[in-house]
């Protein structure tokens, strides 16, 4: 019989995969002897079964679950469901991977009127009972039932207003009595029924909604950005209720081991007295820093030390914990590998290293390449930033500049993102429904709210800039605008935050390019000794060629000659190429070309400092390139000696129905090939130059894009091949060269093994090569995408991340074929899968020698290129 359900006590720090991480953590401390509130994991293997099963739990699961119930109440000494002695429990997820913040909790579960009013009773603390009976139903409702939060957030801010209070916890018993009766009554009159008040009835239904909450939205699009498989599923952790909101002697908080978002060493947290865990993350209330901890319970703040100083020893890595303090006893309710910043990241592995912690390869695989992006862009420029008036500081909850126009709600980011709008997301404080909106703001702004909020931890996920519980903010949100000192701000408003300070400034801030610290050159020194792969740019221009030599490039694998057209005036004289009516004349225009072209190479070639340049010919269709304004088709006409009527039948010859498999490519070579010699005589002029003047040793890549033949591969190699030795022996000089092909089309692949025989290099260009072999254009697919989410059909972008069972089957095959008919045949990558870390674990998985990202995307290459040659030469 499969095993469904475990204790704590029957699991460890290995079991991740079965019980999640949150579970895994809870049996790991036990293990060690903390101070854990013990209970039960029903498995990841559980949820995707009950998905199997028409999103049902079987009797085999319930009744294993009712079986781990007993083993608690024996633990407890008390019994689930009892008037008298009644074991109330927690019930939360814990996917294998960690999500804060993306799926449901449920506390005090198997509270009753009868059973709080006995332990208001007993307790002596009538307060505390229906504290937790009010909060019980609020979250049952919201998180079970899904009648939502707002209705019982409105009775709750009633009730504070006729008692003339701020604060929920300046609500009396008998307040808390009388709120929890209209709570009940809000459920009844939403759904129709009473509030259940069977113990095994709100446990099934809360297990349910955990399972449940796996597939909602926002835990959906978490997964696609953090490459979370579907299949994975979620345990659910039924635990003793330890209580924090028993008085001034209890408490909650959470805490890290060294700083998220500088990587200080040293203890950070927060915590609220007389609350539980979600009054923290929610940011409902503002928190006290931990240190104050040691003024007002020393004895616990101590032990708490030691335990935090236990286990980062224990796991090797900075600790997120959860902890609750009942009457001045402290427990554990979880730890985990705490996220970070980018920055923070670096630090953190740096210093444990040198600690003596890990090793140089524990290191490396302990930052997130996908993080690296945040190091890598703009801060607020100095003298913009003392020229700017502070209008106020919350706490620099994620690092980094963000100016953006405000906007009150999540669907307002996402709307006016859509539409090419900047924006900063300004919310009293932030939940996990507006994931999209975060997603899409530039920065994050909240009026509650500590460093551990929900929208501090979820914006440091993501590398965004967020400042959080700035208190000074008086919200009007019906009205959509707010007022920070004597500043109003309405929807549409330009406003900057500097996630790094906490400041808040109005207007938009210039900015200027990031500082990469020493801690970002020791991790990458140490990823290169690691990684097999070569990692290269796509760069189009001297200035992202430099840039990307010095993020560690290694060469240029895409350069798109196209892009070079559109500078200063050359677009004119390759439009006079394209409606020449001869030879002749297009080979007229061309050589007004040829030496701006040869010029903007001999840059790149010298940028890359004698690194490998991979230079794709012209690839886009010809009617890219035309005019559309009335004042340039004259001047085109003008020059060419046309009349408008004339130059406009030219453009709409050039129309194609179908561009992205129309007259591009190679297609144009074999119809102008006089394009050819241009760009052919261009690249080895420039190298033959660039030899000459600086003793760099330069070896041109000349790739062919878009073939599906080998006999066109054929036909346009020659062509390149005449003209290229017609000027290196013009120029008497020896100059070694190489054409190969854009592997982008399927037929390429089932046809490599010719192809290879004639080509020099493959390099797969995967934005075609996915456009090809799914049949849909990647500009297009976003009006569909999101149904195929919804759908389960697709689980994420594959233009973003790699198809490997697809196109990866392609590439594969293309390699297999190529590599026994030519074994100096080198293989590369360049669309933008190339920064994908997901993807680049595939190239190097099939043997490929490099690949290609853009300037900015290098370091994250680097980085997942080690991380792969380490997790596969240790077999992971």
């Amino acid at each position: 019989m499969t095993k469904w359900v475990y204790m704590f006590s029957e699991g460890d720090a290995t079991m991740r995969n079965l019980l999640g991480g949150k579970g895994c953590n809870l049996a790991e401390m036990t293990k060690l002897g903390l101070p854990v509130p013990q209970g039960f994991t029903v498995t990841t293997e559980a949820c995707t079964q009950y998905y199997e099963d028409g999103k049902k739990i079987n009797d085999e699961i319930l009744a294993q679950i009712m079986d781990s119930v007993t083993k608690m109440e024996e633990i407890a000494g008390k019994k689930f469901g009892d008037n008298e002695n009644p074991l109330l429990v927690s019930v939360r997820s814990g996917a294998r991977a960690s999500m804060p913040g993306m799926m449901d909790t449920i506390l005090n579960l198997g509270l009753n009127e009868d059973v709080v009013s006995v332990i208001a009773e007993k307790s002596g603390n009538p307060r505390w009972a229906w504290d937790c009976y009010r909060r019980f139903i609020q979250m049952y409702s919201d998180v079970v039932m899904e009648v939502g939060k707002k209705y019982f957030e409105e009775l709750i801010d009633k009730m504070k207003e006729d008692k003339g209070v701020t604060e929920d916890t300046d609500l009396s018993a008998e307040d808390l009595k009388e709120l929890s009766a209209q709570f009940k009554a809000e459920y009844k009159n939403k759904l129709g029924e009473e509030f259940p008040t069977d113990a095994k009835e709100q446990l099934l239904g809360a297990i349910q909604a955990v399972f449940r909450s796996w597939d909602n939205p926002r835990a959906n699009v978490y997964r696609r950005d953090n490459d979370i498989p579907y299949s994975w599923g979620t345990a659910v952790n039924v635990q003793m209720m330890a209580f924090g909101n028993m008085g001034d002697t209890s408490g909650t908080g959470v805490a890290f081991t060294r700083d998220p978002a500088t990587g200080e060493n040293k203890l950070m947290g927060e915590f609220l007295i007389n609350a539980q865990g979600e009054d923290v993350v929610a940011g409902v209330r503002t928190p006290q820093p931990i240190s104050e901890l040691e003024k007002i319970m020393p004895e616990v703040y101590k032990e708490f030390v030691d335990i935090t100083e236990k286990l980062e020893n224990h796991y090797r890595d900075m600790q997120d914990m959860e902890f609750t303090i009942e009457d001045k006893k402290l427990y554990m309710l979880q730890t985990r590998n705490g996220k970070r910043t980018a920055k923070a990241a670096l630090k953190i592995a740096c210093d444990l290293v040198d600690e003596g912690m890990i090793k140089e390869e524990k290191a490396v695989e302990m930052i997130d390449p996908r993080n690296l992006d945040t190091l890598l862009h703009p801060q607020f420029d100095p003298k913009a930033i003392k020229e700017a008036k502070e209008l106020g500081r919350g706490l620099a909850a994620s690092p980094g500049a963000a100016s953006g126009k405000v906007v009150f709600t999540a669907a307002d980011a996402k709307a006016w993102d859509a539409k090419g709008e900047k924006v900063v997301l300004v919310r009293l404080e932030t939940s996990p429904e507006d994931i999209e909106g975060m997603k899409a703001a530039q920065g994050i702004l909240t009026v509650r709210g500590g460093m551990t909020s929900h929208a501090a931890v979820v914006a440091r996920g993501m590398g965004t800039c967020c400042v959080s519980g700035l208190s000074e903010i008086k919200m009007d949100e019906a009205n959509k605008k707010f007022t920070l000192g004597d500043t109003v701000f309405n929807e549409g408003d330009a406003i900057s935050l500097d996630g790094s300070t906490g400041a808040v400034y109005p207007g938009a801030i210039a900015t200027i390019p990031a500082e990469i610290s020493g801690d970002f050159g020791r991790i990458m020194g140490w990823a290169d000794q690691f990684r097999v792969l070569k990692v290269r740019t796509n760069a189009d221009t001297p200035e992202d060629a430099k840039r990307a030599r010095e993020l560690g490039a290694e060469g240029i694998g895409l350069c798109r000659t196209e892009h070079m057209f559109f500078e200063g005036d050359r677009i004119d004289a390759f439009r006079e190429m394209i409606c020449s009516d001869t030879v002749e004349e297009r080979e007229a225009a061309l050589e007004k070309i040829l030496p701006v072209q040869q010029g903007d190479f001999e840059k790149l070639y010298e940028a890359l400092e004698g690194n490998p340049v991979t230079i794709r010919f012209l690839d886009p269709p010809l009617h890219e390139f035309v005019p559309t304004e009335e004042a340039d088709i004259k001047k085109l006409a003008d020059a060419q000696g046309k009349t408008v009527e004339q130059i406009k039948e030219i453009i709409e010859g050039l129309h194609e129905f179908n561009p992205m498999m129309g007259h591009r490519g190679c297609r144009l070579t074999v119809t102008y090939p006089e394009i050819a010699k241009m760009q052919t005589r261009a690249i080895i002029r420039a190298a033959i130059n660039v030899k000459k003047n600086t003793n760099l040793e330069v070896k041109p890549e000349i790739m062919i894009p878009l073939v599906g033949e080998v006999k066109e591969f054929k036909f346009v190699k020659d062509i390149v091949i005449a003209t290229a030795e017609e000027e290196i022996n013009n120029a008497g000089v020896k100059l070694d060269y190489e054409v190969g092909t854009m592997i982008e089309i399927p037929r390429a692949c089932l046809t490599a093994d010719a192809i290879a025989k004639e080509a020099d290099f493959f390099c797969f260009g995967t934005n075609d090569l996915t456009q090809m072999t799914y049949g849909f254009s990647r500009d297009d697919a976003g009006k569909f995408l999101d149904s195929y989410y919804d759908a389960k059909i697709f689980e994420y972008d594959p233009f973003a991340k790699l198809d490997q069972v697809g196109v990866g089957s392609l590439m594969k095959m293309a390699l297999d074929k190529g590599r026994p008919v030519n074994d100096a045949l080198h293989f590369g990558i360049c669309g933008e899968h190339g920064g994908d870390p997901s993807s680049v674990e595939f190239c190097h998985e099939i043997g490929l020698d490099y690949v290609s990202a853009s300037p900015f995307r290098v370091p994250i290459a680097r980085l997942a290129a080690a991380q792969a040659a380490i997790n596969n030469r240790e077999g992971k």
